[in-house]
């Protein structure tokens, strides 16, 4: 009899804390855009544009892209990542099942990246390549290396949400 009132206990507890990254995460994430030198137009990959330094809440399910433009410099295109976050497991854990389906269903339980997404631009014209920063203001890597690692994976998602054609039939 006991076991019997620990398992209904225990479904019960899973099934109210299913969801828990919904809950606590929501399914959007504030992502911000900054430049080096700011006043840069950026245009995401769902059309919305602004001036750096700006930010809007994205989907966190959702990979993406943004383009940096400002006159006298070189456009940059970044790749923005939907990672799966390191709490999934101690959500399928605590939550159960049932929370874990619908956490990575509607990507409440992944995070962007990267975010801030901070570019330091390349005069056009000029040397070098532009760079990805981090919040702490340190030199992630350049633009183009960080795009080439994440290309597959951020192209596919974004055939997935819509946000390209899905040209795989050619």
């Amino acid at each position: 009899m006991k076991k019997i009132v620990l398992a209904s206990v225990l479904a019960t507890v899973s099934l109210g804390l299913g969801g828990c990254a919904t809950v606590i995460n929501g399914t959007s994430q504030p992502v911000e855009f900054e430049s080096d030198p700011s006043g840069a137009t950026i245009v995401t990959g769902t059309g919305l544009t602004c001036v750096t330094p700006c930010g809007y809440s994205m989907k966190r399910g959702d990979d993406s892209m943004v383009t940096f433009t400002l006159d006298g410099y070189q456009d940059v295109t970044v790749y923005i990542q939907s990672r799966t976050g390191g709490g999934v497991v101690g959500n399928v854990l605590a939550g159960g099942l049932i929370g874990g389906v619908v956490d990575a269903s509607n990507g409440a339980s992944n995070h962007l990246y990267p975010d801030p997404v901070n570019i330091k631009m390349v005069p056009v014209g000029g040397d070098g390549e532009a760079l990805l920063i981090d919040k702490d203001g340190e030199v992630v890597s350049t633009v183009a290396e960080y795009n080439a690692k994440v290309e597959e994976d951020v192209l596919e998602g974004m055939v997935k949400n819509g946000q390209l054609p899905d040209n795989s039939a050619e």
